[in-house]
């Protein structure tokens, strides 16, 4: 495993809070927002303001469009952009607090390492990322901890829909690789991206078409390689946030993050299997 992925997996574990916790969802609902995915694409578009939807549906890249017009416009309207950046970093840090009581050691343990990665970090065809770096860092430190998880979460985000967009996988056809390589339940994936079952069997039917996918509909050798080279590639993207460390920071770094990843995932608060990929142990 790259020093790079290591980091990602547990930076995943802590970002995710702000999906699944009940500290977020109530956040969300307070701040007026209504609905789970109301919640999901307020909060997480919402360091790049007030965009359109058909933005979101560009940069986050695996939904179905009419999945994310569900939710926007419309949540701009119950909330400004810059009250759901102040309230997800509360509620977040609010989880992170509830499911270790380390969390703040771990925060003030990392800050230096955290903040020096994401001033390295290029924002170049990078914008969730950018949005997330130019954001003013909490006073808290448990919410800053998060947020800068948070944007080097997004940073190898964006690395890795470049690397897709490379090798000509679209969203959907994303997500029926990852779902073929680990077992995920297509349902799963369908469900929660807003993918028809006929238009992720035409998905099926064009990965296939392209040697991806055999018979069965699990991976064939050529699509075996071709998600590996997606993974290193996206690794490869991600590590310039991490080239100035020297290899002690980088384990230290590691080591500090592992106690609060594998909490999260203990916790219960984060379903496994899950849509955005993150395994049980970090």
């Amino acid at each position: 495993m790259s020093h790079a992925r290591e980091v990602w997996t547990r930076l995943e574990a802590v970002h995710a809070v702000t999906y699944f916790s009940p500290q977020s969802r109530e956040a969300a609902k307070e701040a007026g927002l209504k609905g789970f995915w109301m919640g999901y694409f307020g909060f997480r578009a919402a360091p790049m303001g007030a965009v359109a939807p058909a933005v979101v549906d560009a940069v986050f890249y695996n939904f179905a469009p009419r999945k994310v017009h569900r939710a926007l416009p419309d949540a701009w309207g119950f909330a400004a952009p810059d009250r759901l950046i102040a309230v997800r970093a509360a509620a977040a840090a609010a989880a992170l607090r509830a499911v270790s009581p380390e969390a703040d050691a771990v925060a003030e343990r990392t800050a230096g390492t955290l903040a020096a990665a994401v001033a390295a970090a290029k924002p170049d065809g990078r914008p969730l990322f950018a949005a997330n770096r130019d954001l003013p860092a909490p006073d808290d430190a448990v919410e800053r901890m998060w947020q800068y998880c948070t944007a080097l979460r997004e940073h190898r985000g964006d690395g890795h829909v470049a690397t897709l967009t490379w090798s000509g996988v679209d969203g959907l056809e994303a997500h029926v690789l990852i779902g073929a390589e680990h077992g995920v339940p297509p349902p799963l994936l369908q469900e929660s991206r807003g993918w028809t079952p006929e238009e992720w069997d035409a998905a099926v039917d064009r990965l296939r078409g392209r040697g991806l996918l055999d018979a069965a509909g699990g991976l064939s050798a050529e699509g075996a390689a071709l998600r590996q080279r997606i993974e290193a590639d996206t690794d490869r993207l991600a590590a310039e946030a991490y080239a100035g460390l020297s290899d002690d920071v980088r384990e230290q770094l590691v080591a500090d993050l592992t106690p609060l990843a594998e909490a999260v995932a203990a916790s219960g608060v984060i379903p496994y299997p899950n849509p955005i990929g993150l395994r049980r142990d970090p």
